[in-house]
C-alpha cells in the first residue's frame, strides 16, 4: 500500500512498487491543507486515453484542492504508469495545442486545472 510524506527528501518518493505506483506520494502538510480549499476536494478522475477511473487517497486529493497546480502529473491504474496532466494534441499555427490527459470523475474539468 502506498503512503504520503511531506518530505520532499524522502527515499520513499523514488521508489516504485510493482504496480507502477509510487511507494509513496508529496502531500501538503496538514497545516497547509487546514488553511481551505480553492476548488473542491475530489477523489476520483479519468484518464482520456484508456477511460478508467482511479481513485486517489484523501492527502493527495487535499492537496490537489488546496493547491491545484501541486503536481505535474498523476497515476492511471489500468495503464500501470505516470503520466504528465497535460499533453498537446496537435500543432495551431505551430503552437501545441494543451489538453488534459485526466478529468475528474462526472466532469470535464481538467485535473490539476
Amino acid at each position: 500500500m502506498m503512503g504520503t510524506t511531506t518530505n520532499r527528501s524522502d527515499p520513499c518518493l523514488r521508489e516504485v512498487g510493482d504496480d507502477g505506483q509510487q511507494e509513496c506520494y508529496l502531500v501538503l502538510s496538514e497545516e497547509e491543507r487546514a488553511r481551505g480549499f480553492v476548488r473542491p476536494v475530489r477523489r476520483r478522475y479519468v484518464h482520456r486515453r484508456c477511460g478508467a477511473v482511479t481513485t486517489m487517497g484523501q492527502a493527495i486529493a487535499e492537496t490537489y484542492a488546496r493547491d491545484p497546480k501541486f503536481y505535474g502529473g498523476t497515476f492511471c491504474v489500468a495503464c500501470g504508469s505516470h503520466f504528465p496532466l497535460m499533453d498537446y494534441e496537435n500543432l495551431i499555427n505551430e503552437v501545441p495545442n494543451y489538453v488534459p490527459q485526466f478529468l475528474w470523475d462526472g466532469t470535464d474539468e481538467g485535473v490539476g486545472s
